[in-house]
C-alpha cells in the first residue's frame, strides 16, 4: 500500500501546483483545437467542427477564470517582472475571441462577433500595458460611427477623409509587412525550442512572438468586426421595418372636372384643364348638320357614283362614235400619238412628284 501511495505522488502533481497543472492543460488543449479547427477541411458550419469550437470556448473560458482567480498579471509589473512559463498566458483573450468568430449560428452572430471584439479589445489592451508591441488601439465600434455617421454617408469625403483612407492603407500594408516578419523569425525560433536545446532566453522569445503576430491577427480581426456589426444592424433595422405595415399618407383627393359647354358654365365650374373639349362628338356633329356644312351633305352618296359612271360611259360611246365616222381630227390624233410612243419610253414627261 505505501508502495502504491509512493507511485501515486510521484505521477500526479503536488497540490501547490494543481491549479497550474489544469490551467497549463486548458491552454494547451483549448489552443490545440483551435488551430485543427483553423485548419480543418470540413466546412466551418457542420456540427462537429461547431461542437469542437464550443468545447474549445468553455476550456479557454475556464483557463481565464483560474487566470484571474491566481492573479498572474497586474498593471503595476512590467513586462520583465513576468515569468516566462505565464507569458502564453496573454494570448487567452485572443483564442477567445477567434473562436467566438468561427460560430456560425445566425440568430446569436451579433452578440457573438460583439463578445469576440470585446476579448480581441481586452487582449490589445493587455499588450499595450506591457509595452510588448506599437501600435494604435482601435477607437470603440459606436464612437466614430455614432457621432458622424450620418454625415459621412451624406457629405462626400473631403480631403482629410482621402488622408484617413490613405492611412489606413498604409496601416494594413505595415501590419501586413510587420506579421510575416514575426511569422518567419517564429518559424526559426520555434525548431530551435522543438529541437530541445533552447534555454530560456530562447522560449521567452517564442512566446513574446507568438504573442505580437496575434497583435496583428487581431488589429486586422478588429476592422473586419466593424464592418461586419454595421452591416447586421442595418440587416436588424430592415427586418423589424419589413415586419412593420408602412406608414401610409393620406392622399389629397382628385379635384373632379367637368365637360362644358358654354362661356357661362366655364366661367362658374372651371375646364379642368386649357385643351378639355367642351362638347362631345356627337354634339359637333349634330351642330354642323343643323347648318349644312357637312362635306356630303344634300348630296346622295349613290346618286353621285352612278352620275360619274353615266359620264364615263358617254365620253367611251363618243369615241367610238368618232372612229367610225372616221373623223380627221381623231385620226390625226391617234397616228401623233403612236409615233409619239414610239420615240419616247413609257413615263417620259412625267414629272409630276419627282421630290
Amino acid at each position: 500500500m505505501a508502495e502504491s501511495e509512493n507511485q501515486n505522488s510521484a505521477t500526479e502533481p503536488s497540490n501547490s501546483n494543481t491549479d497550474l497543472f489544469k490551467l497549463s492543460d486548458f491552454l494547451e488543449r483549448g489552443r490545440k483545437i483551435f488551430e485543427d479547427v483553423d485548419s480543418t477541411s470540413e466546412p466551418l458550419g457542420s456540427t462537429a467542427v461547431q461542437a469542437n469550437v464550443k468545447r474549445a470556448i468553455q476550456m479557454l473560458e475556464e483557463a481565464s477564470r483560474m487566470v484571474a482567480q491566481l492573479d498572474l498579471f497586474s498593471r503595476n509589473e512590467e513586462l520583465e517582472e513576468i515569468s516566462t512559463a505565464d507569458l502564453k498566458y496573454l494570448l487567452l483573450p485572443a483564442l477567445l475571441g477567434a473562436l467566438h468568430m468561427k460560430l456560425t449560428s445566425r440568430e446569436t452572430r451579433l452578440n457573438t462577433v460583439q463578445a469576440a471584439r470585446t476579448y480581441f479589445m481586452d487582449f490589445l489592451r493587455r499588450c499595450k500595458e506591457y509595452h510588448i508591441s506599437h501600435f494604435e488601439l482601435p477607437k470603440h465600434g459606436d464612437e466614430p460611427e455614432e457621432a458622424s455617421g450620418s454625415k459621412a454617408k451624406s457629405v462626400p469625403a473631403g480631403p482629410s477623409d482621402l488622408v484617413s483612407m490613405a492611412a489606413k492603407r498604409q496601416s494594413k500594408i505595415e501590419r501586413y509587412r510587420q506579421r510575416k516578419e514575426l511569422e518567419a523569425r517564429l518559424s526559426d525560433v520555434q525548431r530551435a525550442v522543438d529541437s530541445g536545446q533552447a534555454d530560456d532566453e530562447v522560449t521567452r522569445d517564442l512566446y513574446l512572438l507568438t504573442v505580437r503576430r496575434w497583435v496583428t491577427i487581431c488589429l486586422e480581426e478588429m476592422e473586419t468586426i466593424d464592418q461586419e456589426v454595421e452591416l447586421l444592424r442595418n440587416m436588424d433595422v430592415l427586418k423589424h421595418g419589413h415586419g412593420k405595415h408602412p406608414v401610409q399618407h393620406a392622399r389629397q383627393p382628385m379635384k373632379p372636372f367637368i365637360l362644358t359647354k358654354d362661356a357661362v358654365q366655364a366661367r362658374v365650374y372651371g375646364a379642368g384643364y386649357p385643351s378639355l373639349p367642351t362638347m362631345t362628338v356627337n354634339d359637333w356633329y349634330e351642330q354642323h348638320a343643323k347648318h349644312g356644312v357637312l362635306p356630303d351633305q344634300g348630296v346622295p352618296r349613290k346618286v353621285a357614283a352612278e352620275d360619274n359612271t353615266a359620264a364615263e360611259e358617254r365620253e367611251s360611246e363618243e369615241k367610238e362614235r368618232k372612229a367610225e365616222n372616221d373623223d380627221e381630227e381623231s385620226l390625226l390624233k391617234a397616228r401623233n400619238w403612236d409615233d409619239w410612243k414610239d420615240t419616247h419610253r413609257r413615263g417620259y414627261g412625267n414629272r409630276q412628284n419627282m421630290g
